[in-house]
C-alpha cells in the first residue's frame, strides 16, 4: 500500500510560529472536557491557563530522574525563588509521566521508544493548546549512540530518519501508512550550535538522527538475545548510515519531529554520545563520566534558554 504524504503547513512554517500552539483534530471542539489522562489533568478540572499560559520552552526526556534533575537544574540557572528541591511533580496522580514547570520552562519525562513519547506528545500538544500558550521552543534532550563521534559529543538533529535514512515517520492510522515529514527548525539548530561555542567542554555537531524502534537488533547490536546478522554487516549497515549523514542513533525523534512539524511547534533534539557505535555495541564508560555527558544536553539547552530570556 503506497504511504499517504500529509502536507504539513498549507503555508511558510513561520505563519505559524506566531499563533497560539495548533491541534489537528476538530473533535476536539466537541467535547466539553478533555482529559489528559496520562498527565492526571483535564480543562474541567484544572485551569489549564492560569497553570501554564506563560510556558515559552518544553524539554522532555526519557529519564523521570534526569527531568527532575534538570527541573532543579533550570531552578538555579534562573534563579527562582525557593528551594530547587521543593519543584513539585505535577503528574503526581500518575506514574506514567512526571512534569515540572520552572517558571517559562516544562520539563517532562517521556520514557522509551515512540509509542511512549506518542501519547505524552498528544497530551502535551494538547495542553499547550487548551493553555492558549504562543511562541513555544521544544527540545528533546536524550542519549544517544555516536555514529563515527566519539563519546560525549553534542549532536544537534538536523532531520530525523528512518532504518533506510529518509526523513519521515510512518504511522499506521485505520490500517493506512501516514506518512509526516522529520526536518526540524533549522533556525533553532543554528543558534544552538552558537550556544555551544560560547560555553566550555562542549563538542558539538549537527547531523541526521536515526531513530529505531529497538534497541537492540534495530540498532545492530551484536549482544542483544537474538541476533540475525555478522559484525561485518553490521559495520557495512553504520557505514552507510555514516555516509548518509548520520551521526547517532537514537529512539524518539522521528515521531518528535513529525508531530511538532505538524502542529507548527519549533522544536529540536539534542543528545549526547555515550559511545561510538564503530568502536562496540555497549556503554563502558563510568558512572560519573555518564552522568557528565548527560548533563552537556541540558547546560545547552540552559545556555539557549537563558539567552532568549536576555539572562546572559
Amino acid at each position: 500500500m503506497a504511504p499517504i504524504l500529509l502536507n504539513c503547513f498549507g503555508g511558510d512554517q513561520t505563519d505559524y510560529i506566531k499563533q497560539p500552539v495548533q491541534v489537528k483534530n476538530p473533535y476536539l471542539d466537541t467535547m466539553e472536557e478533555d482529559i489528559l489522562y496520562h498527565f492526571s489533568l483535564s480543562t474541567k478540572s484544572h485551569n489549564l491557563p492560569e497553570m501554564f499560559g506563560d510556558i515559552k520552552f518544553v524539554c522532555v526526556g526519557g529519564s523521570a530522574n534526569r527531568m527532575k534533575a534538570f527541573a532543579q537544574f533550570m531552578h538555579q540557572e534562573l534563579k527562582q525563588p525557593g528551594n530547587p528541591e521543593d519543584v513539585k511533580d505535577i503528574c503526581e496522580g500518575t506514574d506514567r509521566y512526571c512534569m515540572y514547570k520552572v517558571g517559562p520552562v516544562l520539563s517532562i519525562s517521556h520514557g522509551m521508544g515512540v509509542p511512549s513519547i506518542s501519547i505524552m506528545l498528544h497530551e502535551l500538544i494538547k495542553l499547550l493548546h487548551h493553555a492558549q500558550c504562543r511562541d513555544v521552543v521544544l527540545f528533546r534532550l536524550g542519549t544517544s549512540g555516536g555514529v563515527g563521534l566519539a563519546p560525549g559529543t553534542v549532536v544537534i538533529t538536523e532531520k530525523a530518519v528512518d532504518y533506510s535514512f529518509k526523513p519521515k515517520f510512518e504511522q499506521v492510522v485505520l490500517g493506512k501508512v501516514i506518512t509526516r515529514s522529520t526536518e526540524l527548525d533549522e533556525d533553532v539548530a543554528q543558534e544552538l550550535l552558537q550556544c555551544s561555542a560560547e560555553l566550555p567542554n562542549l563538542p558539538t555537531v549537527i547531523g541526521n538522527t536515526m531513530c529505531t524502534h529497538d534497541f537492540y537488533e534495530g540498532q545492530g547490536r551484536l549482544d542483544g538475545a537474538l541476533c540475525s546478522f555478522s559484525a561485518e554487516e553490521k559495520l557495512e549497515y553504520l557505514r552507510k548510515a555514516y555516509d548518509a549523514g548520520v551521526r547517532n542513533i537514537e529512539m524518539e525523534s522521528s515521531v518528535f519531529a513529525a508531530m511538532a512539524r505538524v502542529c507548527g511547534l519549533k522544536a529540536a533534539v539534542i543528545c549526547v554520545t555515550l559511545l561510538n557505535r564503530f568502536e562496540g555495541d555497549q556503554i563502558t564508560s563510568s558512572h560519573e563520566v555518564l552522568v557528565e555527558y548527560q548533563q552537556r544536553p541540558q547546560a545547552l539547552v540552559s545556555h539557549f534558554i537563558k539567552k532568549r530570556l536576555e539572562l546572559v
